[in-house]
């Protein structure tokens, strides 16, 4: 049995901790606190350090997933998390006001560890606001040169989120 990590990243309302719990095995830990900055106009709490799920793969083998506090004044975080990792998942908010600025500001912060491992982006509440549409995405992240694929998911739904854990682990790195 392998023992895998995988981090969940992105803005603070992305669905990371709502991913995590919807397909954890083992009740999730989450540092979830009332937010306390502007962060309230999105949500009432914000994660502060991480959030942690298992999951199983029909080959034996456990998945760790970790999701990052959104709020860049917790990067720190950020760096302490990815250690070990194999993967990041990436979750941006359609409904942000630029959630194309956002894979920038993500992109930057993970930068070494998105080159020495695996990539894809989730984009979230598509329902609710419908641009920028994928290609929109594909084309800004042509601009990096960043070849990664991109799903629009509803981190509610663990179908969802089971795919975006199967497509980062089928990536070559």
């Amino acid at each position: 049995m392998k023992q895998r990590k995988i981090i969940f990243a992105g803005p603070v309302g992305a669905g990371k901790t709502t991913a995590i719990c919807s397909v954890s095995e083992v009740p999730p830990i989450l540092t979830d606190v009332s937010a306390s900055d502007d962060t309230r106009e999105r949500k009432q709490t914000t994660t502060v350090a991480m959030d942690y799920g298992r999951i199983s793969l029909d080959n034996g083998d456990r998945v760790h997933l970790y999701g990052t506090p959104g709020q860049e004044r917790f990067d720190f975080m950020w760096e302490i998390l990815t250690k070990g990792g194999g993967g990041l998942i990436l979750m941006l908010d359609n409904a942000r006001q630029d959630p194309l600025a956002d894979i920038k500001t993500y992109t930057d912060a993970f930068s070494q560890f998105i080159r020495d491992q695996r990539l894809v982006i989730g984009i979230t509440r598509t329902d609710v606001k419908s641009t920028p549409a994928i290609e929109d995405y594909r084309e800004y992240l042509d601009l990096f040169t960043l070849r990664v694929p991109i799903l629009a998911v509803d981190a509610r739904r663990r179908k969802d989120v089971l795919l975006l854990i199967q497509t980062l682990l089928s990536l070559r790195h």
